[in-house]
């Protein structure tokens, strides 16, 4: 099978890729193994929160320069900061193609409403998410916290006392009665957000449940119900506003993600609308190689028929998703064999602080400027490391993981397409 293109890996990063390749009509192919981390996401896409010393940052872009100072192996100190300002705006662009709206730009980072009340610094959220400048308080001074009643993956009254604490608001808090879910209420393996989804989003079904919230808000400006609603589109949030006449938005829930999921599947529609193929449920086991070439990839579908393109990216992940693999005797990627940065000692993986920076996150495939994977200190000549399985970063403590994955992706699509125009 013959491909301009094979991604390994088939979330943020290799969905990106993909599709800028394939809007410049590239054919290309993606090996997905399983769910994608997106689906344990919040929606939110964040771009840098904080730097590696721990400053917080307001200004992703003005940050650049101090970012390369304390961590030059970051993806973004090699892409380099005029890259990175460039390709934000093309990240943000791309998801306007794929019809995924959000609120937030580069130029400043805005707060979201966390799950648990508190709010975190971002670059992107989803509409249905609240949202507040760096320096300012949501509009609002009194709000309804709504659950559902028997839906353990959502605590509103954890999120109001931080709303409370935090906001100076008033937060009152109650849980929907909905006669319409006591099918999967009674199966607690079933009750979870996707399918409470399924149901809500039916159109008699949002009548039920603006009658219940009306009944339940009181007198409250806003309302935050647990982002159990609007599998595939914002259109049953924007009945429900309407229905309610007040301001109700989203918070998300433990995995799986209704707001992740929509991302994931709003990127792989796209893909397939340009003429790309993703092969779910499949796995790339080994890879055969001329030199710092690669030459073919082996599957667990298609053992013995090898996928052949110009260019590989490897966007498989870190360890969550077996992209990178720990071992007794140090880090491995295992399809390769790539270059990666580690600590030889077991002891340093790990910080006894529960709360601190973990070094482990950090550890991922080296590469150049160019994002090309490094095997034995050299770049390999078509393959390209991308997402959570680079190194060099830790997405958690500095708060860049979307962005590393969606600006990754198209810096190596750019790289390879201008590669095609100097051919």
């Amino acid at each position: 099978m013959q491909f301009d293109a094979v991604v390994i890996g088939g979330g943020l990063a290799g969905l990106s890729c993909a599709i800028r390749l394939a809007e410049h009509g590239k054919r290309c192919a993606i090996v997905s193994s399983g769910q994608s981390a997106l689906y344990f996401s919040s929606g939110s896409l964040d771009l840098l929160a904080h730097l590696p010393d721990g400053t917080p940052v307001a200004s992703p872009l003005s940050a650049l320069h101090e970012l390369a100072q304390q961590a030059p192996q970051h993806p973004y100190s090699l892409m380099g900061a005029t890259q990175v300002a460039a390709l934000a705006t093309q990240a943000e662009q791309l998801l306007q193609r794929c019809g995924w709206q959000m609120q937030g730009d580069s130029s400043q980072n805005h707060l979201r409403v966390t799950p648990l009340g508190t709010r975190r610094a971002t670059w992107l959220s989803p509409l249905a998410i609240p949202v507040s400048p760096l320096d300012g308080k949501l509009p609002w001074r009194n709000i309804a916290v709504l659950g559902i009643e028997g839906f353990l993956d959502f605590q509103p009254q954890m999120a109001a006392s931080s709303l409370i604490q935090e906001q100076g608001l008033k937060a009152e808090v109650a849980f929907l009665h909905l006669p319409v879910l006591d099918r999967l209420r009674n199966n607690p393996s079933e009750f979870r957000a996707v399918n409470i989804a399924r149901v809500l989003d039916l159109p008699e079904h949002l009548a039920l449940l603006a009658e219940e919230i009306t009944r339940q808000a009181g007198e409250a400006e806003a309302i935050l119900l647990p982002a159990c609603l609007g599998l595939e589109d914002d259109e049953p949030l924007m009945t429900l506003r309407r229905l309610v006449g007040k301001p109700v938005y989203l918070l998300p829930t433990l995995p799986p993600s209704v707001l992740g999921m929509r991302l994931h599947q709003a990127l792989r529609q796209r893909l397939q609308q340009l003429g790309g193929v993703f092969m779910p449920g499949d796995s790339v086991l080994r890879a055969s190689c001329d030199g710092q070439r690669v030459t073919g990839l082996y599957t667990r579908n298609h053992t013995d028929i090898p996928l052949r393109a110009q260019q590989v990216i490897l966007a498989s992940g870190s360890f969550f998703s077996n992209g990178l693999v720990a071992a007794f005797d140090g880090i491995r990627e295992p399809v390769f064999g790539l270059d990666v940065y580690s600590k030889a000692e077991r002891a340093d993986w790990s910080d006894a602080n529960l709360f601190a920076p973990q070094p482990y996150l950090q550890f991922g495939v080296q590469t150049d400027t160019a994002l090309r994977a490094l095997k034995q200190g050299e770049a390999m000549t078509n393959l390209y490391a991308i997402g959570a399985v680079a190194g060099g970063y830790d997405p958690l403590q500095q708060g860049c993981g979307a962005g590393v994955s969606l600006l990754g992706a198209l810096h190596v699509a750019q790289q390879i397409l201008a590669q095609e125009v100097s051919a």
